[in-house]
């Protein structure tokens, strides 16, 4: 269940550095450009390391560095777009938790 929500979580964070990449740059071309950029470097980042089999095997501290800023990009683009500071402070405190949490149970078992 919790490995559910973190996922969400993860999707959530794409999803908002995709909306904030379209909007915020002027379009066509730049703002196409950095949508579709941001979209595949954040896919990548979570592919290559946060995924549940992911390609490039690090320790904890460096899953839980990374997590942290694949995070952090999310809260910063949920403040860039106008959420109230409160929700993206929210958002980001239940990810990095759920962040510790899960591969943490998931090694114990």
């Amino acid at each position: 269940m919790l490995q559910l929500v973190r996922a969400a979580c993860h999707l959530a964070v794409v999803v908002l550095v995709s909306v904030w990449a379209f909007l915020d740059w002027p379009q066509p071309w730049p703002g196409l450009l950095t949508g579709f950029g941001f979209t595949l470097l954040a896919v990548l980042i979570w592919a290559l390391f946060l995924s549940p089999r992911p390609v490039l095997h690090t320790d904890r501290f460096g899953r839980s560095l990374i997590e942290l800023l694949f995070i952090g990009s999310g809260v910063g683009a949920m403040l860039a777009l106008g959420a109230p500071w409160w929700l993206a402070l929210g958002f980001g405190v239940i990810a990095a938790v759920l962040g510790y949490i899960v591969p943490a149970r998931l090694s114990a078992e």
